[in-house]
């Protein structure tokens, strides 16, 4: 097929008018200043009869192009749906607020009834907040019921106004009978911070019919976190908690226990990076204990939680027979305190919802908890700088989040050298898979005898995610001792074989994933980086030179093992390597 046929084919795929009344420009980068610029769009929508949704995605569309399109959007009554995330790539953020405004009024003419609108990805800031205010207080927007902002910039300004429209709308709507049900409500790196999350709180009190909120780092801390806790008793039907990287200590844990405690349908709980501690994690458990029967997820991972506080969480979800992940990494609870977690799941028989422990921080005897109160009154102070450092510079943070743990690893780690045995000394159990990958070491992965290839192949290759976390963990113990190399390849080599000759594997999901977590590949989600790449990069170098190894993987790899990068530079030799067999395949 030619050139020419090919982009026509994804010219008219692109165009598709897919089901649901549903029209997509999605993704096709078109740059639209002017009305002419627009004229094949406005055709589209003029001539689609019943549309019903309408993708603007992965465009840019300036002021005059928005009118030209806003015009063929006044005769389109039945829209319901407008997905127009990302849609002003590289434009000044003057010319956003305008091009709202355009496409709002023509909505209202329409005499439109949405139930979701979409501007996520558009970093219009406060200013652009004022550019939809009037369409979230028009009749249209009575019936919303998914309103998503994601990273936008709005900051504490565009947090008020935004909350001041919910309010009036539902003020509104309820005049007519027929208040505003909003359900999810998304609006996460937007620095909202504490007045900002307080006056969306009040919005989300008069609201009450909220099934999702995601607002992850917004550096909001405990103040603002117990004004949405506070909020959250008013909406009985949440399923959805997402409050990730942002600063709750235990005074804000303590008031959000008590919301939990009072909401019966809550599934799933993101509360990672939120410096909740041990006090706000106990009082998490005790929510647990007392409800929260239909719980799924639980995150509290990097929340500088202690043993005791971790065991209670354990203890906690005895009858939690919908619990299908509980994570609790990057915490503080030491080796005995990460195996004592796993017995008491063991003894639930709920060892497979517990989240790896690789990244535990270790047993800190000399950190009171004493030191909480005080540490609380530097946060309030600091918190907001920091929170909007790490927000308009994304690359900093990759990189801080990336430097973690790397000041040793200029040299490779110390060759491992079995225990010696002693007439005396007893044998020492076999360890089962869900131990060495959620603490792994190469005493553990030897010690799981023979059959620890076939043992952790068991290993469900259709969810990648845990192929890649049990590459990571494989490699991970990956030394230059025979003993332990040979354990490591041939444990991977059985994982792999195994995942490559799967229908349901995808292994250009997987070589992604991977580079995330080796920190090579930046990542919308906050996901910490393996500190050392010495094992990783030795064992990829030993899996690209297997028959079962995908060898179209190869450019990709060879891309960015190639590129400049902190980590890589610190192991030079494992880097070099890779680096010529990826060349000679």
């Amino acid at each position: 097929m030619a050139s020419e046929d090919i982009s026509q084919l994804a010219d008219s795929l692109a165009k598709t008018k897919v089901g649901g009344g549903e029209l997509s420009f999605k993704g096709r980068t078109l740059k639209l200043n002017t009305a002419q610029d627009a004229e094949e769009v406005v055709q589209e929508i003029e001539s689609f009869e019943g549309l019903q949704a309408l993708r603007l995605e992965g465009n840019t569309v300036g002021v005059e192009a928005a009118k030209a399109i806003a015009k063929a959007l006044e005769n389109k009554p039945d829209l319901k749906r407008c997905h127009w995330s990302d849609m002003f790539t590289g434009r000044l953020r003057s010319e956003i607020p305008p091009s709202l405004i355009s496409l709002g009024e023509a909505l209202t003419t329409a005499g439109a009834q949405l139930t979701e609108l979409d501007l996520s990805d558009n970093a219009f800031g406060p200013d652009g907040v004022r550019g939809f205010e009037a369409l979230l207080k028009s009749p249209t927007c009575y019936t919303l019921q998914e309103l998503r902002l994601n990273n936008c910039g709005m900051g504490i300004g565009g947090g008020k106004i935004l909350a001041a429209a919910l309010i009036e709308c539902h003020k509104k709507s309820s005049s007519l009978g027929k208040p505003l049900a909003l359900k999810v409500f998304v609006a996460g790196r937007n620095r909202l911070e504490n007045d900002g999350a307080t006056a969306l709180a009040e919005a989300f009190r008069l609201i009450g019919t909220l099934e999702e909120v995601h607002m992850p780092q917004n550096g909001i801390n405990h103040a603002g976190i117990t004004a949405l806790a506070e909020a959250f008793k008013v909406n009985p039907l949440l399923k959805v908690i997402n409050l990730n990287d942002n600063t709750f200590t235990d005074k804000g844990g303590i008031a959000m226990a008590e919301a939990l405690k009072t909401l019966r349908q809550v599934e799933q709980i993101n509360f990672g990076d939120c410096l909740v501690r041990s006090r706000g994690a106990m009082a998490i458990a005790g929510a647990l204990k007392e409800g929260l029967h239909k719980i799924k997820e639980l995150n509290l991972s990097f929340c500088e939680i202690k043993c005791e506080a971790a065991v209670c969480l354990a203890e906690s979800v005895e009858d939690k027979s919908e619990l299908e992940k509980l994570d609790i990494n990057g915490n503080n609870l030491g080796e005995e305190g990460c195996e004592h977690v796993q017995e008491i799941l063991d003894g639930y028989n709920m060892s497979s919802v517990l989240a790896s422990l690789s990244d535990d921080e270790g047993d800190d005897e000399e950190d009171g908890e004493d030191d909480d109160d005080d540490e609380e009154e530097d946060e309030d102070e600091g918190d907001t700088d920091d929170a909007d450092e790490g927000e308009e510079t994304d690359d900093g943070e990759e990189t801080e989040e990336g430097d973690e743990g790397e000041e040793n690893e200029q040299e490779k780690p110390k060759k491992f050298l079995p225990q010696e045995s002693t007439p005396a000394a007893s044998p020492r159990p076999p360890v089962d898979a869900s131990t060495f990958l959620n603490f792994p070491s190469p005493e553990k992965l030897l010690n799981m005898g023979p059959r620890r290839s076939a043992i952790i192949a068991q290993t469900d290759v259709a969810d990648t995610d845990k192929v890649v976390q049990a590459f990571v963990q494989i490699s991970s113990v990956y030394r230059d001792d025979q003993e332990v190399k040979t354990a490591v390849e041939e444990t991977i080599d059985e994982l792999m074989t195994k995942a490559f000759s799967s229908s349901v594997f995808q292994p250009n999901m997987f070589i992604t994933s991977l580079l995330v977590r080796m920190g090579l590949l930046k990542s919308e989600e906050k996901i910490k980086a393996v500190p050392h790449l010495y094992g990783p990069l030795l064992s990829l170098n030993h899996v690209v030179q297997q028959d079962y190894f995908q060898k179209s993987l190869v450019p990709i790899l060879l891309a960015f093992i190639s590129k400049p990068n902190r980590a890589l530079e610190s192991q030079p030799q494992a880097r070099h390597i890779l680096m010529q067999t990826l060349h000679k395949l």
